[in-house]
């Protein structure tokens, strides 16, 4: 067992039919109820480390294998002189079962359970609780073992209540351990199946990774996550990756620094935005890309004034007439569009799009791109080109994109929502938000392990698009996608311990902080 953040390597994400593959072939080489034992064993161990000097623990077990990894959770607690108090959901596990060996494990050890959160009476058989303290009383530990991968509707009911009276535990001090995935929760997309989810100070995922635990609200939902392969090796790639710092430091490797280099060799960066009234993002783009290492920096503004930028006089001015040139002599440029430009950018913007190698396109941009089916046909056509491109959306843009009424469309599913645009707009794809998705054609999407709220502030996402330019015009080779997941990865990086909001100015400082640490 072992907590899955920070990441020293990738991981595979699974989803519902995925896991349930791996486990089908897990089961297969073990003995009868081999690892339900040891799921619950680790439960347990887990529960012990979180409160060494706990005494009281409430397990709420579901009718399946995962109420069953509580119910013998349970047994081990017991035998450790916890008070341990079961709440038994739904329907009795079917005879023959690990549920069922689970159930008849604990009755032999004479754990008192009842069913439901009610006031019902014990189970035949077992002890009555010498006190009884409700199903949302204190408790030390609370185990949420009420569903696993076989949950798809929202929550009702018993269950639905049961939900509620672990989240009550939770407020009243409880630490709330879920097994495999807060319940209520979508293994795959990592939204909540309806009004009731548990919110979880840590999860322990067993035999793979759910996608659903790193995006969506899962980030939200599932606490600390942890992992135990249940001494069975997976071999079967899922349905995402799951990325991180690796990929920082294997850019910085590949382009450490030589005692000759010079700005010529580091590339060149252009930001198209920034019109009146919406400087800063343009300034900032251009900041974060100059910080990256780009060798010159530029900032085409419609309306440009020629002053100088504020306390960055290393950002130079680009004539918007340049843009036309015959020679298109810039066309080696990677192009940063679309932060803070509005539709003063639309001509450039398709003068990009038909000659640049290399862009970047950004809010603005994207709005633009979803409004003008030409420019839509301009960004498909890059790709048959052989030129790269990388949008990065928010929901909201990513909904205009794929012609959706609302951001909630996307987040109902952002993994196949990536994929969508990806697919449509034959380019990388960063849907920005809770565990951003990196998505490619033909490549198996990525989510980002970096990152928290801190970054919910106004102009990380043109620090990103910049940072992102600054990046790609060292390393003009780089796949889009491998690009993208560095960028990503560095951004959020630079955000994690960090409290309370995160200004995108002191954000640049604190991605171009990381650069000088590997160095």
């Amino acid at each position: 067992m072992l907590p899955v953040l920070p990441l020293s390597h990738d991981w595979s994400l699974h989803d519902a039919p995925s896991s349930r593959r791996i486990e089908a072939a897990a089961l297969s080489v073990h003995p009868p109820h081999t690892l339900i034992e040891r799921a619950g064993l680790a439960v347990a161990r887990l529960a012990l480390a979180l409160k060494p000097s706990g005494k009281h623990a409430r397990v709420f077990a579901g009718p399946g294998n995962n109420g069953g990894d509580g119910l013998l959770a349970a047994r081990h607690l017991a035998t450790r002189g916890w008070s341990v108090e079961v709440i038994l959901v739904g329907a009795m596990p079917k005879p023959g079962t690990d549920a069922a060996h689970a159930f008849e494990a604990a009755q032999q050890a004479g754990l008192s359970m009842r069913h439901g959160v009610s006031d019902a009476p014990g189970i035949p058989g077992t002890p009555e609780p010498a006190k009884h303290t409700g199903a949302a009383g204190w408790a030390d530990i609370v185990i949420d073992a009420l569903l696993g991968l076989g949950a798809s509707r929202p929550p009702d009911g018993e269950f639905a209540a049961a939900i509620q009276a672990i989240n009550a535990s939770r407020q009243k001090g409880a630490i709330v351990l879920a097994v495999d995935l807060p319940s209520g929760l979508d293994v795959r997309t990592g939204q909540p199946l309806g009004a009731d989810v548990v919110r979880a100070d840590h999860t322990l995922s067993f035999l793979t990774l759910k996608a659903g635990l790193f995006t969506g609200e899962g980030r939200a939902l599932a606490g600390r996550i942890w992992f135990d392969d249940l001494d069975t090796p997976v071999g079967e790639d899922g349905i995402a990756s799951l990325f991180g710092p690796l990929h920082i430091e294997r850019w910085q490797r590949a382009h450490e620094r030589s005692a000759t280099s010079h700005k010529g060799r580091n590339g060149d960066v252009v930001v198209l935005g920034g019109a009146p009234t919406m400087r800063g993002a343009a300034w900032l783009a251009a900041t974060a890309a100059l910080s990256a290492g780009a060798g010159r920096v530029y900032a085409a503004l419609p309306d440009d004034d020629g002053k100088p930028w504020p306390a960055r006089p290393e950002l130079m001015h680009w004539d918007f007439d340049r843009w036309n040139a015959p020679s298109a002599d810039w066309r080696e440029v990677v192009a940063v569009c679309g932060c803070g430009g509005g539709s003063a950018i639309a001509p450039a913007l398709s003068t990009v799009m038909h000659s640049a190698t290399r862009a970047v396109l950004d809010a603005d941009a994207l709005n633009l791109i979803a409004a003008d089916e030409s420019l839509q046909a301009a960004v498909r056509k890059r790709a048959v080109q052989g030129w790269g491109t990388v949008l990065t959306p928010h929901p909201l843009e990513a909904a205009r994109l794929l012609g959706l009424r609302s951001a909630a469309d996307i987040q109902a599913d952002r993994l196949d929502a990536a994929k969508q645009l990806a697919s449509r707009f034959a380019a990388t794809v960063v849907l920005k938000g809770s565990g951003s998705v990196v998505a490619s054609p033909g490549r198996r999407p990525g989510i980002n392990s970096t990152g928290s709220s801190a970054l919910a502030t106004a102009g990380s996402g043109d620090v990103l698009a910049g940072w992102m330019g600054g990046l790609w015009a060292q390393s003009p080779d780089i796949a889009p996608h491998e690009l993208a997941r560095a960028a990503v990865a560095w951004h959020g990086a630079a955000a994690q311990g960090h409290a309370g909001p995160l200004l995108a100015t002191d954000l640049i400082e604190a991605m171009a902080a990381l650069h000088a640490h590997s160095r």
